[in-house]
């Protein structure tokens, strides 16, 4: 079996568990280590993330791909691509971003419903669900078995309604997409109506839900896949500006929440 192959296979048994399990979100070599270092047992890459990372306010595929390449090298865990629409609208075409990213090292992607353009942020319903067919048929023709995730993004563009949410996570679930995804909800109640409609796995991504909801909470509600988008990211930046700021004003206590080099370079270091 192919090491692609092998972390196909461990990402889906770890869908298949009765506990929810934790994906967090590097943007980069160094933080896909240091989080394979402290135990995580898949990671997902970041758009927002990587953005942050090149000083830009979207990405390209390409650079989606060259960023999946490089953390999927520098870890022996499964990756999970976010694709975000796929970079295109018609379904062929916005297909064709899942076979790159299995090609890239990926083991799983997501394709979303939104757009991109603001006077029109979601696909209409019937566009929507050809393009998660479309992604399933690719999905399915690969030679390790890549795990589509078909997110619904009504919450994250002003439109919350939770009928034409589940509406489409439905379809989408019927298309044959393997988890479903609906960013943006913040309550337990909400989680639990979003869940309790579907019969495949659901990612809840906690960089919009209540952070006082627990990982327990989240497992008693149905939820099987954890993530947190561009968290961690805009948690480091917001470190480096903090510590930026002291520093201009000419203070340097932020030099004591420096992490010990030897902490660093140990994740670094390959079993």
């Amino acid at each position: 079996m192919s090491d692609q192959a092998s972390k196909a296979k461990a990402f889906r048994e770890l869908h298949e568990r009765p506990r929810p399990f934790l994906i967090p979100n590097p943007w980069d070599r160094g933080s896909a280590m240091i989080l394979e270092s402290m135990g995580f047992e898949a990671l997902a890459t970041t758009s927002l993330g990587l953005g942050n990372m090149l000083g830009q306010k979207g990405v390209t595929l390409q650079q989606v791909l060259d960023n999946t390449r490089e953390i999927a090298e520098a870890t022996r865990l499964p990756v999970n691509v976010d694709l975000e629409n796929c970079f295109a609208d018609a379904p062929r075409e916005a297909a064709n971003a899942i076979r790159l990213a299995c090609e890239y090292g990926a083991v799983g992607g997501s394709i979303e419903d939104s757009t991109g353009d603001k006077s029109k942020p979601i696909y209409d319903f019937g566009l929507a669900v050809e393009r998660v067919a479309a992604a399933v048929e690719v999905a399915r023709s690969l030679p390790v078995r890549f795990m589509l995730t078909a997110r619904a993004e009504n919450f994250l563009h002003g439109r919350r309604d939770m009928d034409d949410t589940i509406k489409r996570l439905q379809a989408f679930e019927a298309a044959g997409a393997d988890v479903l995804y609906s960013p943006g909800l913040h309550t337990l109640a909400e989680i639990r109506t979003v869940v309790s409609a579907l019969k495949k796995p659901f990612n809840l991504v906690m960089g919009f839900a209540d952070p006082s909801i627990t990982l327990d909470q989240l497992g008693e509600a149905g939820v099987r896949r954890v993530s947190i988008g561009g968290g961690l990211n805009r948690v480091a930046m917001k470190a480096f500006m903090d510590a930026a700021t002291e520093m201009r004003a000419g203070r340097f206590g932020f030099i004591r929440q420096m992490a010990p080099i030897a902490d660093v370079w140990g994740a670094f270091t390959r079993l």
